[in-house]
């Protein structure tokens, strides 16, 4: 199977998890003007990496700034069902204001969703 199946095959999963991510965000308190971007399938840059251990290959893309230049999320499908998504929103927290947002997490499998941001303390 080539890259451009892997991206077909994971396309309605790969939606979902956007939008849990997206949702995890806008769950914080952000306004949306405060996000430049949101996770989109149609935005990431995929590649597969073959897995060392089931010698599958994984399809894993790449999400990045608006020049281009630096990495900001990632999200991963792995041969055996499984996914793990990361998407950087490095962002004082809109209420907490002892918190830091450094991103959200998702992972699980297609029946199961599961995702927490990923906070910080602020230095004092």
């Amino acid at each position: 199977m080539d890259l451009t199946e892997h991206i077909a095959i994971n396309r309605q999963l790969a939606e979902c998890v956007c939008r849990r991510l997206t949702e995890e965000i806008n769950e914080l308190g952000f306004v949306a003007a405060e996000i430049p971007r949101y996770p989109s399938y149609d935005d990431a840059v995929f590649v597969l990496i073959k897995d060392p251990y089931t010698g599958e290959y994984n399809l894993t893309g790449y999400w990045y700034d608006e020049a281009k230049k630096q990495r900001i999320g990632r999200l991963q499908f792995n041969s055996d069902g499984t996914f793990y998504a990361e998407y950087d929103v490095v962002k004082p927290h809109p209420t907490k204001t002892s918190r830091f947002v450094e991103g959200v997490t998702a992972w699980g499998k297609a029946e199961q969703i599961k995702s927490e941001p990923k906070l910080l303390e602020m230095p004092e």
